[in-house]
């Protein structure tokens, strides 16, 4: 779904139907096994664009692009990160917090 017709065959008057293009996952010590690797899974066979998973505790974030099918890109906490489906839009998440 690149283009934006097809983005938009997603909302309805009910909401939104299907999968996120992106979703961004904050890491705690509890759900840590949950979104490394279960949730991964999940959301790539689902359609999931982009997953992001910020880890707090390494202080980095792990970069999902499931369309480019390639491995993730590991980012520090203080490196800007280029949103993949948002052209122009980076994020630092050291701003963030």
């Amino acid at each position: 779904m690149t283009n934006s017709s097809s983005k938009r065959s997603k909302l309805t008057d009910r909401g939104c139907t299907g999968a996120p293009d992106w979703i961004v996952e904050v890491v705690s010590p509890s759900s840590r096994r949950m979104d490394y690797s279960i949730k991964n899974a999940i959301y790539s066979g689902a359609g999931v664009r982009e997953y992001w998973i910020v880890d707090p505790a390494k202080q980095r974030t792990t970069v999902y692009h499931y369309e480019e099918d390639a491995a993730p890109i590991i980012v520090p906490f203080d490196m800007p990160i280029a949103v993949g489906i948002y052209s122009g839009l980076q994020i630092t998440i050291e701003h963030l917090l």
